[in-house]
């Protein structure tokens, strides 16, 4: 059967791409390193296929067709969007799919129970994925499996059933039929706020971001879910705070306290790096 070999939460920001560039100034060398981290931790578990989770940024899903949970089944991926290449000076992305992979997670013929899916055999993936692997593994040589999660457009999924995502990932990939080594890696935010004034004045709540970092460091799903539950605590703490919940859905697939946990502090606000390992 396979196996769930590793999962690591890192920031999607899209200005850290322009940002970290030599010389790179000292607030955003801990990112740096962070990332570097990672990008050596999917390097040494010799992965075969990574289960990208992000939130699309209303380019490829709007309000008029907006599902909780999408996950692509196509055979390739482009990415990224025309204005994230002017904007922010990201570079286009061409990804390998794996389609046997996002049968098994999202079921052929009949849904899983615990969650369930819409499926996207034609996707152009924003920054939310395309930041995260070129940073960890800029190669771009590992098939992936994205999976959107809503986390930015009301109704949005509650917190449980991001744990429900991240419980029935661990479940489908060790049921698969196959030596593959999985690995999962999403992206997200601590407190985040974007569009006002708190945008680049730091952290706009320290309390939440310290509470998020430590219920990964303590494996305390339960604490992510009591206050996570609370809609109204994760938009006070930003407009952009909710995709912390696809570090919640890493750590219920895990199931233990995070092997590396630094929220490096720096003008873009608080970045999360959460790292579990088996090597």
């Amino acid at each position: 059967m396979a196996e769930l070999v590793l999962a690591a939460v890192t920031p999607h920001n899209p200005l850290l791409w322009r940002a970290i560039s030599d010389p790179v100034p000292d607030d955003l060398k801990p990112i740096q390193a962070n990332f570097a981290r990672i990008r050596e931790a999917v390097a040494s578990h010799e992965i075969d296929v990574l289960v990208v989770i992000g939130t699309d940024h209303v380019r490829q899903f709007f309000y008029d067709n907006s599902p909780a949970f999408a996950i692509g089944k196509a055979d390739t991926y482009h990415g990224t969007w025309e204005n994230e290449v002017r904007t922010f000076g990201m570079e286009y992305a061409e990804l390998t799919g794996h389609r046997e992979l996002a049968d098994q997670i999202a079921g052929r013929s009949v849904q899983p129970d615990a969650i369930d899916f819409s499926v996207s055999l034609e996707w152009r993936l924003d920054h939310a994925f395309v930041i995260p692997l070129q940073y960890v593994r800029p190669e771009l040589d590992i098939p992936v499996v994205p999976i959107h999660a809503n986390a930015s457009m009301p109704p949005v999924p509650s917190v449980r059933r991001f744990v429900a995502l991240g419980e029935h990932l661990r479940r489908s990939i060790e049921a698969w039929d196959s030596d593959a080594r999985v690995g999962i890696l999403t992206s997200g935010h601590m407190a985040n706020d974007v569009g006002g004034p708190r945008t680049f004045a730091g952290s706009p709540d320290p309390e939440f971001d310290a509470a998020a970092a430590g219920w990964m460091r303590d494996g305390d799903l339960e604490g992510a879910i009591r206050v996570c539950s609370d809609f109204d605590r994760l938009t006070e703490a930003g407009c952009m705070t909710y995709q912390y919940l696809n570090a919640v859905a890493a750590l219920a697939a895990m199931g233990r306290p995070a092997d590396h946990v630094d929220v490096p502090e720096s003008r873009f606000s608080t970045s999360p790096f959460f790292l579990w390992r088996t090597r």
